[in-house]
């Protein structure tokens, strides 16, 4: 007996090893630390000095920093001191490679814009090299100004995913179905086989959720719509249509079909859970109780809108019915650029300008429709838009101390009416930085600057318009 103490001992003293090693902190990935951390969770917390520790690529834990250094410990960690940390932005409406036609068409109606610049200029320039570089383009502006998610519709939606993919930004991408012939479909059929391809192909990525893009009533027939919807339905991926966006596009309805968009899209079955109505602008209270009812998304564009002098959309009576709405900003070639801060701002200064209410829009329910509202308008506020444990990794840190952001009483207040998308530090998507202290990583900016003013010589010279600065 004696002699088997030693063993029994040997075997004692390793278990206190090990206990002792589980009560120690957990290894993890990355921690961001040291600044204020804006949960956007159901609670509103704010934490004054905070972290988040992401394993993976999900988030461990959201607590103050110095709860999160007991727990954990990160193999890599980003000093996020005198910086705002919060949910990356969920951008709900563009067209991604359409940065390439910034500025080449201003100062016009939606239709004309459309019809007299950018379809001719698309119908000689668009190819899948063309997506590629505009897509890089855009993602690189995503990143600097502090978008995580964006949705898309546009053609050759296959490069965008890849490019998307491959630079770690998350993307709910639509292929667009037109009536006429356009770069990569001759046919609304060969748009919807096009789709169909492009769905199989990306429906289990980690970071691209395929989606359908019938592009809007006026450029497709009902038959096409209703197909539209119906591949969508069958591969259960999300719709994404612009409705209602200008007067003319309900004057046209009500004249063609005597009834408002919404309406017309009703009566073929269209309207459901994991449809997405950007613009939304000329809806009436009908309408606003169909889209309740039926489950859409909506996407308010307010920069875009104004400058197409579009309309304001009744966003505080969709909130009221409880209709999830996100903020997008629409193509570059419509803003003109991608910052989510931007339209922000514009969105909660729009309200109370057009209400004549200082209360119209809190700065607190703007904040939530660029991240959870945002997120769950596109079906994924069960995987992103908030720091919450268990959720992905998908977040950014903003500076906050500055002569431009100083005093700061309340980081909400901040988050929209003072801080700029050049005001980002970090990005971070599904756990992997992009952005660290304000260097991209997973793109070359010297190169793709590059690649898009080449790109730019060649679509001038497409529309034939004069050389000015580059």
């Amino acid at each position: 007996m004696p002699s088997r103490l030693p063993a029994v001992a040997a075997i004692t003293l390793a278990a206190i090893v090990v206990v002792s090693a589980q009560t120690g902190p957990r290894e993890v990935d990355l921690v961001v630390t040291g600044g204020t951390v804006v949960t956007v969770d159901t609670a509103g917390r704010i934490i004054q000095t905070g972290a988040v520790a992401i394993d993976g690529t999900d988030i461990a834990a959201v607590d103050t920093a110095e709860a999160i250094a007991k727990q954990f410990h990160g193999r890599e960690t980003i000093d996020a001191s005198g910086q705002i940390i919060l949910p990356g932005l969920v951008n709900t409406h563009t067209h991604a490679p359409m940065v390439l036609y910034r500025g080449l068409a201003d100062d016009l109606p939606l239709m004309e814009w459309l019809n007299s610049y950018i379809f001719p200029a698309e119908s000689k320039t668009v190819s899948p090299e063309f997506v590629r570089a505009g897509t890089r383009l855009a993602a690189l502006e995503m990143i600097e100004s502090g978008t995580t998610t964006f949705a898309d519709m546009y053609y050759f939606e296959e490069e965008i995913a890849r490019e998307t993919r491959r630079i770690g930004l998350r993307g709910v991408l639509g292929q667009t179905i037109i009536q006429f012939p356009v770069a990569d479909a001759r046919t609304p059929a060969d748009a919807l086989a096009r789709a169909d391809a492009f769905i199989t192909a990306f429906k289990d990525d980690s970071l691209i959720t395929p989606a359908v893009a019938p592009h809007a009533i006026y450029t497709l027939d009902g038959p096409t719509l209703k197909a539209a919807r119906e591949l969508s339905k069958r591969h259960n991926v999300p719709t994404l249509i612009h409705v209602a966006e200008t007067n003319d596009e309900n004057r046209v309805a009500q004249e063609r079909r005597a009834s408002s968009p919404v309406a017309y899209l009703e009566g073929l079955g269209f309207l459901g859970p994991g449809v997405v109505a950007a613009h939304s602008v000329w809806v009436n209270d009908a309408d606003i109780q169909v889209l309740r009812m039926r489950g859409v998304g909506v996407s308010h564009n307010p920069e875009s809108n104004m400058k197409l002098a579009s309309g304001v959309a009744p966003v505080r009576a969709l909130l009221r019915v409880g209709v999830a709405v996100g903020l997008g900003t629409d193509g570059a070639a419509s803003n003109n650029d991608l910052d989510m801060f931007e339209a922000m701002r514009v969105a909660a200064l729009l309200h109370k300008h057009e209400t004549v209410d200082p209360t119209a829009l809190s700065a607190r329910t703007v904040l939530e429709m660029a991240t959870i509202r945002g997120a769950r308008a596109l079906g994924l506020d069960a995987r992103i838009g908030s720091l919450e444990p268990k959720k992905r990794a998908d977040l950014i840190t903003v500076a906050a101390s500055g002569a431009r952001q100083t005093p700061m009483y309340d980081p909400l207040s901040h988050l929209v009416y003072v801080i700029h998308g050049d005001d980002v530090r970090n990005t971070i998507v599904n756990g992997r930085v992009l952005m660290r202290n304000k260097k991209v990583l997973t793109v070359d900016e010297s190169a793709v600057i590059a690649e898009a003013r080449s790109w730019a010589d060649k679509v001038r010279a497409a529309v034939k318009q004069p050389a000015t600065t580059r």
